[in-house]
């Protein structure tokens, strides 16, 4: 590869980074923190920029085809013990740790604000959050950002990168949705950790597989929580 061309690759990396974070940043800090019609459009346009834009480059910039990858056995093998080791690990840290430091209320009403405080409706939504986002935050985080990052360093620089990137917007969620420091800085820790298997995973398999799968499972751990802290704890 030329000089030139690899220049324009890492240029285009750069930029398509800074839109993909850029969108996911606004986009959480809009639903949390701009009230009415405006908060939500802005949320729903910056979803609709993380759903298309990876794909959309990739075809129409990078000029590549997507593959079909089926799964192996030692991939989602290797998915459910990941996946189940992080929801234990979730789990025993708010169980042990999180439960004295979070305010229920401060989540509540957080949550309220998003309709997630009926029973129904949260259900429902920790199906999407489980099954569906799980599925686009590897999509988004791992397929495209992870090897955007991979053209701009190299090993094992473009995990820790891509970790870096996935973990800007859950500050954002983290602070606005427990109101809590020690929470944020820890909970963004975890998840800069777990974004950086999850593209150490990428990187092993070459699909997502085992990324998802460990993904479904320790968003299942945090939906529990979640069902904790709004229904259970703390209520009469």
């Amino acid at each position: 590869m030329s000089a030139g061309l690899g220049l324009k690759r890492q240029f285009q990396a750069a930029i398509a980074l800074l839109l993909v974070v850029g969108a996911a940043v606004s986009g959480m800090a809009a639903r949390l923190y701009v009230s009415g019609g405006v908060g939500r459009s802005i949320f729903v346009v910056t979803r609709g920029v993380l759903l298309g834009l990876p794909l959309a480059w990739f075809l129409g910039i990078d000029r590549d085809r997507v593959r079909w990858v089926s799964p192996s056995r030692r991939e989602i093998a290797a998915g459910t013990t990941l996946g189940l080791a992080m929801a234990g690990v979730i789990l025993l840290a708010y169980l042990s740790i999180g439960r004295s430091l979070l305010d229920a209320e401060i989540v509540r009403d957080a949550a309220a604000l998003v309709g997630l405080t009926r029973p129904l409706f949260f259900l429902g939504f920790a199906v999407y959050f489980t099954v569906i986002n799980a599925l686009v935050e590897e999509y988004v985080w791992r397929w495209f950002v992870y090897q955007k990052c991979a053209v701009l360093v190299k090993e094992p620089y473009a995990v820790y990168l891509s970790a870096l990137c996935f973990t800007l917007h859950h500050i954002i969620a983290l602070a606005g949705y427990t109101g809590n420091t020690l929470v944020t800085i820890f909970g963004s820790l975890g998840v800069f950790g777990a974004g950086a298997i999850w593209s150490l995973c990428f990187l092993r398999y070459q699909s997502l597989w085992a990324c998802y799968v460990s993904h479904a499972l320790a968003d299942l751990a945090i939906a529990l929580i979640g069902w904790d802290l709004l229904f259970l704890y703390g209520v009469d």
